[in-house]
């Protein structure tokens, strides 16, 4: 009789009171998942969401201690994670939600609109360090080099598709978020640094690499050499191993696939994985 007072009770507290969401992870799908909890607790009002954008490593951290209902990530799970999942008995699954392309940044000041990926891989390894090496008509000047932490979803795409693995230079600064890499960029003449395309602003130049845009169309076409795909993630098992097919967490992805989702995902500057319906 105690057991049913108590469901009657949370019951009416979640009717009263409202659901609440926990979406943890990726720096890079952040902006995107602001605008859809904007747009999402239009459709619910007593909707109460936490929305933390520290880094993919910690959205899927989160997922493995329960305390996120989704895990925002720039990457795919990493074979370690597959290995403990499996251990766990647990069962995460991946939503592809966008595609981005990873834009390389220097001030718009600097006289250069085309790097290589060799050339990005010889700066981030410590082997060319003044301007004028990459070109000698640029400023003889040390490069200052900045990358993203190693919990960041975007630095692990960086290391496979620019240094091929390659270690990374002590040179090389790391920063917390992608505004802080644009805000440090802006500041300094000489830097260069790489972020998703939804935080480039004209503070800062996005340059060519290879020879390609980092533009949208060059993601659709699979032209630009660091595009990549952007996930959610849930754990199926707190589902009872099947797909949710009611509750909040099921109506949230619902909407983030949508038509109207997915042009929150072009506002948001990024590729939209589905259709907009425009």
């Amino acid at each position: 009789m105690k057991k049913v007072f108590l469901l009657v009770l949370v019951f009416t507290a979640l009717v009263v009171y409202g659901q609440t969401l926990v979406i943890k992870g990726s720096n890079t799908v952040y902006p995107i998942a602001q605008l859809w909890v904007e747009e999402f607790q239009k459709m619910y009002p007593n909707l109460t969401v936490t929305l933390e954008g520290a880094g993919s490593t910690t959205g899927i951290k989160a997922l493995f201690n329960e305390t996120t209902d989704i895990a925002n990530s720039s990457r795919f799970l990493k074979p370690s994670e597959i290995e403990e999942m499996h251990k766990a008995g647990r069962y995460f699954v991946p939503i592809l939600v966008a595609y981005d392309a990873l834009s390389v940044i220097v001030h718009p000041s600097l006289p250069i609109d085309d790097i290589s990926i060799e050339t990005l891989k010889k700066i981030y390894t410590g082997e060319i360090t003044e301007w004028n090496q990459v070109d000698p008509k640029l400023p003889k000047r040390t490069i200052v080099v900045y990358s993203r932490n190693t919990a960041s979803g975007t630095f692990e795409t960086w290391v496979e598709k620019v240094l091929h693995g390659a270690k990374l230079s002590p040179r090389v600064q790391m920063l917390e978020s992608s505004q802080a890499e644009i805000e440090s960029v802006a500041k300094n003449p000489y830097a260069i640094a790489y972020t998703g395309m939804g935080y480039v602003t004209d503070k800062v130049k996005a340059l060519k690499v290879n020879g390609v845009e980092p533009s949208i169309q060059n993601v659709i076409k699979g032209t630009y050499p660091i595009s990549r795909p952007l996930f959610v993630f849930i754990d199926l098992s707190r589902f009872n191993n099947s797909w949710p097919m009611e509750g909040i967490v099921s109506d949230y992805l619902r909407f983030i696939v949508s038509p109207k989702g997915q042009s929150i995902v072009r506002q948001a500057g990024f590729v939209p994985a589905y259709g907009t319906g425009e």
